[in-house]
């Protein structure tokens, strides 16, 4: 059974899992889904065509599901859906997807996001993605598994962040970053790979190394980008992490990508 505080209001037509727990003043729309194990500690409100995975916790004054802010949307029925084990923080903003997106924003699992993180209509976001303190995502935005997003970070639209990249604190990123890439500044720019987080994770000595020599070669100068994938994707055959960095790029949004100041190495 779900435990609602006397204070909340769960509207008529909302799907409630067990052990849901909706604390003091929390508001949960007529078209929302909270399934197992999850959690508004109070003051919360969860809307529009919304479900929330299981093991969710949604704290204090977070918005979760209103309509995204977007001047062409005209009350279409897009949806949020947010996975499983996430922790959304204080003040944090989540809006669905609109018709010229896909109609749908999506979140993945065990994500961190922290107070003040926007997330906005249409983005794509994997698992175990951390948002720092006011971090915000603009729409049709495309973020990778394990990436880190620093506070007051501001991504632009339709940019992809590759996986197990890291966006450094108050950086404006304008371009497509990089797997394993870190880039910071405003406009940000290339610094390197994120080589505290790949140790972090496990990633075998030996890929950090062949990662790194492609890293380099990929951004050196002299001869063309494409002239330059080609190359590293021959030299690194069978080599996941690299093949992955290539493909990345290969497949750049309308964007760009990020490149390093300076000929920075990895």
């Amino acid at each position: 059974m779900a435990q609602i505080h006397p204070t909340a209001i769960v509207e008529d037509g909302a799907k409630l899992g067990s052990d849901v727990r909706i604390g003091p003043y929390s508001v949960v729309g007529a078209q929302v889904e909270l399934a197992d194990g999850v959690e508004l500690l109070s003051h919360a409100v969860v809307a529009g065509i919304t479900s929330v995975g299981s093991g969710t916790k949604i704290f204090p004054f977070a918005s979760v599901g209103h309509a995204p802010q977007d001047l062409k949307f005209k009350g279409e029925p897009s949806r949020l859906v947010i996975g499983k084990n996430n922790v959304i923080r204080e003040g944090v903003t989540m809006n669905p997807g609109t018709e010229g997106g896909g109609m749908l924003t999506k979140v993945g699992d065990n994500c961190l996001f922290m107070t003040g993180a926007h997330v906005a209509h249409d983005c794509q976001l994997g698992s175990n993605i951390v948002m720092a303190n006011n971090a915000t995502l603009a729409g049709h935005i495309e973020v990778g598994d394990f990436a880190f997003v620093g506070g007051l970070a501001a991504i632009h639209q339709f940019c992809r962040i590759g996986p197990h990249a890291m966006i450094g604190g108050m950086s404006g990123v304008e371009q497509d970053v990089i797997p394993y890439g870190m880039v910071m500044g405003n406009r940000a720019h290339l610094t390197g790979l994120n080589l505290v987080g790949l140790k972090r994770r496990g990633f075998e000595r030996e890929d950090i190394g062949k990662l790194r020599e492609a890293y380099d070669a990929v951004f050196a100068r002299g001869d063309t980008m494409s002239k330059r994938l080609e190359g590293v994707a021959a030299q690194f055959a069978g080599i996941a992490v690299v093949q992955e960095l290539v493909d990345f790029i290969r497949n750049a949004s309308k964007r760009g990508v990020c490149q390093p100041q300076d000929g920075a190495a990895a």
